[in-house]
């Protein structure tokens, strides 16, 4: 299988921000490669760098076997881009932004407007082709946003949290469609902080914390780096979590993981069960819920940064100045 992405020592400042320090990638062709990590850890940018958007400071990468900066218009013909926000026209019916696309690319009139109703209808918008964008869901627009990224026929396409805002239908429908495209050959660079959806779509993935690519491998590798297994306890009484977390941080070494009132940490000694039991009934705390079951996502990236995945780190670029 052949590389699609190569990067090495990727480098990028902005005036004492480090957004990247040193990254290294490699992306095979006909996969989807996640780069997972918090608002600010450096994803755009790199995607960014990848698109010929950005110039690094240092390193290198190639798309497609082109250099990102000397090859810069090569490089521009393989790739397709979805960010975070729709880039599409509101003012404009579906049909007309698809064909607005492919006419910028340099694609004839009739053939653009074929290419924007086949998109139209395997996207499930062609009943919306004619209505103006500004009436579209928040979904719809998503889809279209993604069916414009391809009426260029791309061979690669970088996703930017294609799913940001979505209700769960509509990310579960755009999963589908991007797994159909990496069926048709497309290879996919999936940045994201929602840990199921990489769990869920990445052939491999790779970790990125403060400009730092932090751990690489596929979801399975990244569970059993951190033990297969993960303790979960839930107190009857709310008043009891902070003496649960004590207990479950205590018990792992590791500052657990709180939804609600469910406190998870990863284990690597599976005899942790009985001593949990035991110091919780010390405690004098009843629970609803105590187990031992496989590692998430969640916890490989807990134990790997030391914060869950949706904080945002201080003094990081955001993906919104950067854009800017």
């Amino acid at each position: 299988m052949t590389n699609a992405i190569v990067a090495e020592g990727l480098v990028k400042r902005f005036a004492e921000t480090t957004a990247l320090d040193g990254v290294d990638l490699t992306v095979k062709s006909g996969t989807v490669f996640g780069l997972l990590g918090p608002n600010g850890a450096g994803k755009t940018t790199a995607v960014r760098i990848l698109a010929t958007l950005l110039r690094p400071d240092a390193g290198r990468a190639t798309v497609g076997g082109y250099d990102v900066e000397r090859q810069a218009h090569q490089v521009r013909q393989l790739i397709g881009m979805t960010g975070q926000y729709a880039s599409v026209d509101e003012t404009l019916a579906g049909a007309e932004n698809l064909l607005l696309i492919g006419r910028l690319l340099g694609i004839p009139r009739r053939e653009a407007k074929q290419r924007g109703r086949e998109l139209l209808d395997r996207f499930h918008l062609a009943d919306a082709a004619d209505r103006a964008v500004k009436g579209y869901s928040g979904g719809m627009r998503r889809r279209l946003d993604l069916a414009a990224s391809l009426v260029g026929q791309p061979r690669l396409l970088y996703l930017d949290e294609p799913t940001t805002g979505l209700d769960p239908r509509s990310r579960l429908e755009l999963w589908d469609l991007i797994r159909h495209l990496v069926a048709d050959g497309v290879t996919v660079l999936l940045t994201t902080q929602y840990l199921d959806e990489a769990d869920a779509l990445a052939d491999n993935i790779a970790v990125i914390d403060q400009g730092r690519v932090i751990e690489t491998g596929t979801p399975d590798e990244l569970k059993a780096k951190i033990g297969a297994q993960s303790l979960a306890v839930r107190p009857a009484d709310s008043a009891a979590l902070d003496t649960v977390r004590n207990i479950v941080g205590d018990l792992t070494g590791v500052e657990p993981d709180v939804r609600g009132l469910l406190v998870t940490a990863p284990v690597t000694d599976h005899d942790v069960l009985p001593t949990a039991v035991r110091r919780l009934d010390d405690a004098g705390i009843t629970i609803t819920e105590l187990s031992l079951r496989s590692s998430s996502l969640d916890e490989v990236f807990l134990s790997l940064t030391g914060h869950p995945a949706e904080q945002t780190d201080n003094g990081q670029v955001t993906d919104r100045e950067v854009s800017a």
